[in-house]
């Protein structure tokens, strides 16, 4: 089960916590069983209906939902749901369910209703999730055949599979599994992801399932997983668009019984460990913008009702975004944006720790710094650091360029 190289924590953002090893990605953990078919929504024919089942039926969970007023039928019908006792969920790819009013619903409840069936619960422990175009009916008969497939297929060793169903237009599945030393013993934890365009920090951003063996109060877990997404999902931005259909699901089966007590030691290690595998997903998202080809991470200083608006200012600002393509240090449309969005004149900037504007005035650099500089400017991963004087908070934002690629994707992506 163990893969012999520790690859995940790859970003240089990203510190592998202590008494955390990686498992194979694709692993779930004792208790769950995940499955995956394909029915033709996607026009590649790959896998796009999946099913994830909790085994336990005096497992916890928690649910976090886009903030869009436009929520898709499958985050209308979720919310109603028993969030803090789920047993499953069942997700779709290929057409996102938004926009197709009361018959839009009635196939997010059926999908709900066939999984709940089956595994002999009530519908409302039963969540539900849909990505991909939006303001298409979703086709119900094939959908529920979809289900009952994945649902006759169900297996400890889905995960995989359940994690490639779920993606759109994601170059590839963005998966983690790892094993957390506790005080009681090792317990567990798996993640799988989606995500590409139509990112802004508003949470959730993507969709998420996660797993765990642990046993964990629901009031805990909804506190841990809040916690890590405030400081990974909350903090990427690819296009500034908030998805219709956001939504991350979190579920404890208890299969190990060892506890995460609530607000101890284990809940401290458990935390950074959701922390750290969300903190690496959220990067990788970014990383798969259609068509990023690499990744900025902004730091902004000083007054707190400055830093927000100045961060998602300076990261959807097209013009830094399409700089940071060509690899471009033009400090000039950082400063543009950062004063668009109230920052004040006298900023200082930096950017791979080379300070390049003190107090809104231009530096000076010596050929060393800017051949430097230039070198910087060309790897996957940048670091900026913004300072407004005034104040003394913080906030941090990851985004990508704009490039060539993004344009034409999403100029095609529905002909």
């Amino acid at each position: 089960m163990t893969t012999g190289v520790e690859t995940f924590f790859r970003s240089r953002w990203v510190s592998r916590p202590d008494g955390v090893r990686e498992l194979e990605p694709s692993h779930l953990p004792a208790g769950f069983r995940a499955a995956a078919v394909a029915t033709g929504s996607k026009p590649s024919g790959r896998l796009d209906v999946g099913v994830l089942v909790c085994d336990h039926d005096e497992a916890t969970s928690t649910a976090l939902f886009t903030t869009n007023a436009v929520a898709g039928a499958p985050v209308q019908v979720s919310r109603r749901a028993q969030l803090d006792r789920l047993r499953a969920v069942v997700v779709n790819a290929g057409n996102a369910n938004v926009g197709t009013g009361a018959r839009g619903i009635e196939v997010a409840e059926a999908m709900t209703a066939k999984v709940a069936g089956t595994i002999q619960v009530e519908p409302a422990r039963v969540g539900v999730a849909s990505t991909g175009v939006i303001a298409v009916q979703l086709e119900r008969e094939r959908i529920l055949e979809g289900i009952a497939g994945a649902l006759a297929g169900l297996s400890p060793d889905g995960g995989g599979d359940f994690s490639e169903a779920i993606l759109t237009s994601d170059r590839g599945p963005k998966r983690a599994c790892v094993e957390v030393g506790l005080s009681a013993g090792p317990v567990v934890v798996s993640v799988q992801c989606k995500g590409a365009g139509m990112i802004s920090p508003a949470f959730a951003t993507m969709l998420c399932f996660v797993e765990t063996d642990a046993v964990v109060d629901a009031a805990t877990l909804n506190r841990m997983v809040r916690g890590a997404t405030a400081r990974s999902f909350d903090r990427i931005t690819v296009d500034g668009q908030l998805s219709t259909s956001d939504s991350l699901f979190a579920f404890a089966s208890g299969a190990s019984g060892c506890e995460v007590a609530p607000k101890g030691g284990d809940e401290r290690l458990f935390a950074a460990a959701l922390g750290a595998l969300f903190r690496q997903l959220a990067v990788e998202i970014v990383a798969d913008g259609e068509g990023t080809t690499r990744v900025a991470r902004l730091a902004v200083h000083g007054p707190a009702a400055s830093v927000e608006p100045v961060a998602r200012a300076v990261g959807d600002s097209p013009l830094v975004k399409c700089a940071l393509h060509g690899a471009d240090p033009n400090w000039g449309r950082i400063l543009q944006a950062a004063g668009q969005a109230g920052g004040d004149a006298a900023l200082d900037l930096s950017i791979e720790g080379i300070p390049v504007v003190r107090r809104g005035t231009d530096l000076p650099l010596g050929d060393d710094e800017r051949r430097q500089l230039d070198e910087s400017m060309r790897a996957s991963e940048v670091e900026l650091a913004l300072s407004i004087p005034g104040g003394d908070a913080d906030a941090e934002l990851f985004f990508c360029d704009l490039s060539e690629e993004y344009v034409r994707f999403n100029s095609e992506y529905t002909t």
